[in-house]
């Protein structure tokens, strides 16, 4: 180490020196508060966090050498004496009022999961959509998502991670905002990208954020906590979809060019948790953790200081003054960017910025770290949003297999001068012959005519929904305002037959009411699960440590995949879903727990950000492969899942426990 560092950082390494132990908690304080007034600065000892160069030169440089070392020991006493002054500051009013904070960025991210696939029965009629158009928007969240965890988890090591936050929030609120009104399929995919791409900022920044200012004794526990804002989420979006989606009387149009419907006014409620964390959170100050790591001492005391008072205050203990001196400047001050600089420097800080901190997560220090955590999070992801999505979908086919096993079928019937003025359903008519017969102001849900004959017929103001004609001819007859389009006419022959004032564009489908209800209610049910394993995972999580946590859930986990065998009506199904929900959020919240201790502040974010990107690609991997055995087979899910789980807990075990020890 050079003498000018020495000088700066003192003869004996340190940068906390304090003459004085930390008041108690039975509230006696400092005698040297005598005299001075509550702003006065007393000055105790001193803090100095390590001077910023170049992060991937120091990186590159602290693998090995005498150095290397003393680098590494600075940066481990640092360590330490951060963890004494948040130890000083206690836990109290400050951290729970960031923890409600914090937990409504979180709940923006657990709603944002839902939206698509809640609107999605109703935006596809509405917006005509094909079979790829529907997969494409299924997985588009998922694919901004990954993208913004890397960019906004790379950019919070560079520019704070309140601002980054702020402005990820932004961009989401924004672009979900827009979401609910335009008309357009491209617009609305690209609307929905750019608002999963500010969403995926939310939980790499908000771990990392939220455990700078918690204690070593507190912080598994805490963070566990702070997951349950992801399950609020899903009941929330649940809820809401419930409420709002199937009353279809609230919506309006204007001509036939713009439609607003009911699932239009529930992607605009989804945006509520995100502009409520946006207020919030400018009430918050910036990680002091940070403000340390990047030269900016004073900014980081008075932060420390404000958390010491405002959970003093609250504990009744307004006397008791911050024992921490105002930090001196020393060393090079590596500059941040803030207010308009943020976005006048964005294109210089994305390629640069974030790629170099990218780079150092793979640093021979960290390198095995990284490639372990990768295939934990992969695998576990890959089975988790694989057999979520996969549940639905098997319960949605076991409904449509229920439903055809009550179609009733005629054949040969012969209809004369009949007025049909009620709802047609679930019907297969063959050899059918209709004569001078009126189908007036009706909806036909899933009806099927085949090699059938109508004859002066009459079809006026004809909802339909699932309704074909297969190989029938139309004689001399008449369809007026209906959504009977020649498409649904099947290789059918008309004959002086006309269509006049055909419905334009696509109709809401009216069929699936019961369906649309009990899919919110399986969402419902499914997020409300993991409150038990969330709750267990939060008491335990620092009592056994946050490797038996994540291996024993994921092996408990693999086990409850192969129940999935014996699912074979939708109720077994319900269930199955539930135990297996339950179990695995125990591995999830000791993963993102894991995550933030394994990394330095430096770092943190970005490794994060990576990780969860690498998480949602996974997802999409998985969803693809499951969803593609609905109605096919169940064994080879199972096995997939199952086999990820496995993989996940063996890995698992060979990651480093963080259990007690101080935050890097």
């Amino acid at each position: 180490m050079d003498d000018g560092y020495r000088d700066r950082t003192g003869q004996d390494g340190g940068y906390y020196r304090s003459d004085s132990r930390a008041n108690d908690d039975e509230g006696a304080h400092s005698d040297s508060t005598e005299g001075h007034d509550e702003d006065d600065e007393i000055y105790e000892g001193e803090y100095q966090g390590i001077p910023r160069a170049d992060s991937s030169k120091a990186d590159g440089q602290l693998g090995s050498g005498p150095l290397a070392g003393e680098r590494r020991k600075d940066r481990e006493e640092l360590a330490q004496q951060y963890e004494t002054i948040l130890q000083e500051c206690g836990h109290g009013r400050f951290q729970w009022t960031l923890y409600f904070v914090l937990g409504l960025a979180l709940m923006a991210d657990g709603v944002e999961i839902f939206v698509v696939g809640f609107v999605l029965p109703s935006a596809e009629k509405d917006m005509c959509l094909s079979e790829p158009n529907k997969g494409m928007l299924g997985l588009i969240v998922y694919l901004g998502m990954m993208v913004g965890a890397f960019v906004w988890g790379g950019l919070a090591d560079r520019i704070g991670r309140r601002q980054c936050l702020l402005i990820s929030l932004s961009i989401n609120s924004v672009f979900a905002f827009f979401s609910s009104f335009v008309q357009g399929y491209s617009t609305f995919l690209f609307c929905r990208l750019l608002s999963g791409v500010g969403i995926g900022g939310s939980i790499p920044i908000v771990f990392s954020y939220y455990s700078e200012f918690l204690a070593q004794e507190k912080r598994g526990e805490h963070l566990s906590w702070l997951c349950m804002f992801w399950m609020i989420g899903g009941i929330y979006a649940s809820a809401m979809a419930w409420a709002i989606i199937p009353h279809y009387g609230w919506s309006f149009q204007m001509g036939s060019a713009y439609q607003f419907h009911s699932w239009r006014v529930f992607v605009l409620v989804c945006a509520f948790p995100s502009v409520a964390a946006i207020a919030a959170l400018t009430t918050m100050p910036e990680s002091p953790r940070f403000f340390l790591e990047n030269g900016k001492h004073d900014e980081a005391w008075m932060i420390l200081k404000q958390v010491h008072d405002t959970n003093m205050r609250a504990k009744g203990y307004p006397e008791r003054v911050f024992s921490v001196s105002a930090p001196k400047r020393s060393g090079e001050r590596a500059e941040l960017p803030n207010g308009s600089g943020v976005f006048r420097l964005f294109p210089r800080l994305l390629p640069l910025q974030v790629w170099s901190n990218f780079q150092a997560c793979f640093s021979p220090e960290y390198r095995r770290t990284t490639l372990m955590m990768m295939a934990v999070w992969f695998t576990m992801s890959f089975s988790y949003y694989g057999l979520t999505v996969w549940f639905p979908d098997m319960i949605k086919y076991l409904q449509k297999q229920e439903y055809a096993s009550r179609t009733k079928v005629f054949i040969k019937e012969r209809v004369e001068h009949v007025t049909f003025n009620f709802t047609l359903e679930n019907q297969v008519h063959r050899n059918g012959l209709y004569f001078n017969d009126k189908f007036i102001n009706l909806k036909m849900k899933s009806m099927v005519f085949e090699d059938s004959m109508f004859e002066e017929c009459y079809f006026e103001d004809i909802t339909s929904s699932n309704t074909f004609f297969r190989n029938c001819t139309f004689i001399s007859t008449l369809f007026y305002n209906t959504d009977l389009f020649k498409y649904r006419l099947i290789n059918s022959k008309l004959v002086n037959s006309t269509f006049l004032h055909n419905k334009e564009g696509c109709i809401l489908d009216f069929s699936d009411d019961n369906n649309a209800y009990m899919i919110y209610f399986v969402s419902f049910l499914g997020t409300l699960a993991v409150l038990p394993g969330n709750i267990v995972s939060a008491l335990l999580m620092d009592k056994i440590g946050r490797l038996r946590m994540l291996a024993g859930s994921s092996v408990m986990s693999c086990i409850s995949c192969f129940f999935l065998s014996f699912g074979s009506n939708e109720s077994a199904m319900i269930a199955l879903l539930c135990l297996f929900g339950g179990i695995s959020i125990a591995s999830w919240n000791s993963l993102d727990v894991l995550t933030v201790e394994l990394y330095p502040s430096d770092k943190r974010t970005t490794a994060f950000g990576f990780l969860n990107a690498l998480c949602k690609l996974a997802a999409v991997l998985g969803i693809s492969i499951f969803t593609s055995f609905v109605g096919i087979t169940k064994a080879v899910p199972i096995l997939f899942a199952s086999g990820a789980l496995a993989a996940g807990s063996f890995l698992a075990l060979k990651l480093p426990e963080t259990r007690g020890q101080v935050l890097q």
